[in-house]
């Protein structure tokens, strides 16, 4: 990976793995408007395994707003989402409240560099990858880097928490 340095006007997740000093490469694709699903588009765009490509989604457990990061070739469970952080129940985010938490818009929401903290909660098949993906912070922008540096970077708890 080669550490690249964003411009000037880089989103706040590159900067975030800036400031970090973590390695990462910045691996942009064309987004195509209309694509069904961002995730498997940027994994069909940059030639990935699904697997590998992680999405951020945005939940509320217990009225706490979390960030849980799974991939993209699956889906999230909420209830062992809210048994991973001691809560009753999880529940997807409204968009409007994910996208002025975040900073971020749908499709673009990145578990680096968001406005205002959330607890992070990465699923633990992340870690059987030497790198994976995530959004940079726009759509058509994925980040690779390792997981490792993913859960440090976000302060992240690790559990089983994607679904089939």
């Amino acid at each position: 990976m080669g550490g690249k340095q964003p411009g000037p006007g880089g989103t706040p997740a590159l900067r975030a793995l800036t400031a970090a000093q973590v390695p990462f490469t910045v691996r942009p694709y064309t987004h195509q408007d209309g694509a069904p699903s961002y995730g498997l588009e940027a994994a069909a765009a940059l030639g990935v395994v699904p697997a590998r490509v992680l999405k951020t989604l945005m939940t509320s457990v217990d009225g706490l707003l979390v960030c849980a990061v799974v991939p993209v070739s699956g889906s999230l469970d909420l209830k062992a989402l809210a048994a991973t952080l001691g809560g009753r129940r999880a529940s997807m985010a409204d968009p409007e409240v994910a996208r002025r938490w975040t900073g971020y818009v749908l499709g673009g929401i990145s578990p680096l560099g968001q406005r205002r903290h959330s607890p992070v909660v990465v699923d633990g098949t992340a870690l059987a990858h030497p790198t994976v993906f995530v959004s940079g912070g726009r759509r058509g922008l994925d980040i690779e880097l390792a997981p490792t540096d993913l859960i440090a970077v976000t302060d992240a708890r690790v559990a089983a928490i994607a679904g089939p």
